[in-house]
Formats: C-alpha cells, sequence, structure tokens
C-alpha cells in the first residue's frame, strides 16, 4: 500500500473520530430535553436512507446487499446497538461526556475477552495483563469505596458491554456477510426498532431544535462515511489507536459546553485504559495484518 494512502486513511479515521465526538455531545443535548428515543428515532431514520441509499448503488442493488446468511444474527447485532446507545446516551445525560467516555474506553478490553470466550481465540500473558491493568483503570474512575461510584457510571460500564457484545457479533457475521450487508443492517434494523417506540416516549422539537437535529443527523451518517473511506484505505491495526480521538472530542466539549469537571482520577484512569486499550492493539498487530 503506498505511504500516501494509508496516511490518507489515518486522516480520515481522525475526521471521523471529531465527528463522532460531536455526534456525542449533541446527542447529550438533545436527550436531556426530548429523551433518548425520539432523538436516536430520528437520528436512524436518517441513517437508514443513508444506507439504503450507498446500498442501491452497489453492485448487484439492494436485493444483493441484504442478503444475509445470518438474519437472526443481524437482528440481534441491531438490538445490542440500540441497547448500547440508550445506556450510552443516558450515561452522558447523567454524569457527562467525560466520565462515560472515560469507562466506555474500556470496551476493546472486553471485545478481547469474549473473543477469548466465544470465538475460542488464544489470548496471549500480554494480553491478559493488559486487559487488567485496564480493569484498574476502570476502578480508578469509577471509584468504588470511595463514595465517588454512582448508578450511572455502571450504566456506562453495561453500554460498553453491550457493545463489546455486538462487536462478537459483528465478527461473527463477517464469517459469511460482506462488510456492505452488515452496514446495511446496522442501519435498517435499529431504525424499524425504534419506530414502534418512538411514537410513545417522544414529544414534538422546538422550531429551533430542528437545527441541531439535523446536524444530529447529517453527522452520524457523515461518521460512518469516513469510516468506510479510512478502512477501505488504510488496515485495521493503523486505524484503532486513532478511535480513542472520540474520547479526547467529546471529553474536549463536555468541559467547554457543558462545564463538565474533569478530575484527576477521571484522567489517570482514563489514561490507564487508553494505554491498555492500545497496549493490546500492539500485541494484535501480526494477526490484524494478516
Amino acid at each position: 500500500m503506498m505511504a500516501r494512502g494509508w496516511r490518507g486513511g489515518i486522516g480520515l479515521m481522525v475526521l471521523a473520530m471529531i465527528v463522532f465526538g460531536a455526534q456525542d455531545a449533541l446527542s447529550r443535548h438533545l436527550a436531556a430535553r426530548y429523551g433518548i428515543v425520539l432523538v436516536l428515532t430520528i437520528r436512524f431514520w436518517f441513517f437508514a436512507l443513508f444506507v439504503l441509499a450507498l446500498s442501491a448503488r452497489a453492485e448487484g442493488g439492494l436485493r444483493a446487499v441484504a442478503a444475509t446468511r445470518h438474519p437472526a444474527l443481524q437482528v440481534l447485532r441491531g438490538l445490542t446497538l440500540v441497547a448500547q446507545l440508550i445506556l450510552l446516551i443516558e450515561g452522558f445525560v447523567r454524569i457527562g461526556l467525560v466520565e462515560s467516555h472515560a469507562i466506555f474506553a474500556c470496551y476493546p478490553l472486553l471485545v478481547a475477552v469474549l473473543a477469548a470466550l466465544v470465538l475460542g481465540e488464544a489470548v496471549p500473558p500480554a494480553r491478559w495483563l493488559a486487559i487488567a491493568a485496564g480493569a484498574v483503570g476502570v476502578l480508578i474512575i469509577l471509584q468504588p469505596g470511595a463514595g465517588v461510584f454512582t448508578p450511572a457510571a455502571l450504566i456506562v460500564l453495561g453500554a460498553a458491554s453491550i457493545f463489546a457484545t455486538y462487536s462478537i457479533l459483528t465478527r461473527l457475521v463477517a464469517r459469511h456477510d460482506s462488510p456492505q450487508t452488515s452496514f446495511f443492517y446496522t442501519g435498517i434494523v435499529p431504525g424499524l426498532l425504534l419506530s414502534l417506540a418512538a411514537p410513545f416516549v417522544g414529544r414534538p422539537l422546538a422550531i429551533t431544535d430542528w437545527g441541531w437535529m439535523a446536524l444530529l443527523c447529517v453527522s452520524g451518517a457523515l461518521g460512518h462515511f469516513l469510516l468506510i473511506r479510512a478502512y477501505q484505505r488504510t488496515q485495521a491495526s493503523q486505524l484503532q489507536p486513532f478511535a480513542y480521538l472520540q474520547l479526547v472530542t467529546a471529553s474536549a466539549l463536555g468541559v467547554i459546553v457543558f462545564g463538565e469537571a474533569l478530575s484527576w482520577t477521571t484522567l489517570l484512569g482514563a489514561a490507564i485504559v487508553v494505554l491498555a486499550g492500545l497496549s493490546n492493539v500492539w500485541i494484535e498487530r501480526p494477526r490484524l495484518a494478516v
């Protein structure tokens, strides 16, 4: 692969993480006013249209893209994605972007554990050490023995666990389904599921907030488009370390826009979790490069 190609992929990944971090800030603002389900429903309606437009242009059209060997698993992926987003945005509203992302950053380590338990992947001792270090980092953030721990922090930890499950399901369906097929169901299934609940929990948006909602919808589609292009240009092992920029972007917006506090324990714990995650990626590089 040409140097310009992989550098371009990293640049696209950086932009995608900045967009996703901004999306989290918009989600927090709108969900606090209108409820999580309504915000997610409108977001996924737009995203579903985006997915349909891309799929229609693919080779073979919608029928070819929608063909799956694992319909039940694809639906389950959609369920877990919705559940993860509901819990994570609930965390944004309750404890803020800084604390939520600091805790959620442990999900790659949870993926490594589930990959060993569910997929039977070999886990060398160095990876178990990285996972243990990440667990220590999460405990530093939560401070369960210092009176700081809150149920909302457990909600975010649950979101990380569910997203790790979503990642494992994605690996399972990837054995037979193409990335385009999985991407199709990532947009369509959540949109259909959320549509069933939205009429019972939502209320009309104020005219002044439709602009923010439009920006949320566009940022979601743009972020995924940038991510797709990044993975087309550059190997996953080279891109994964830059995924933590979403934490940096969202946390910066939490401090600047929402006035969230940035405690030294959160900084220390998040640094340990991120370093543990990067160590895990470094250990995995030989396998990811294949």
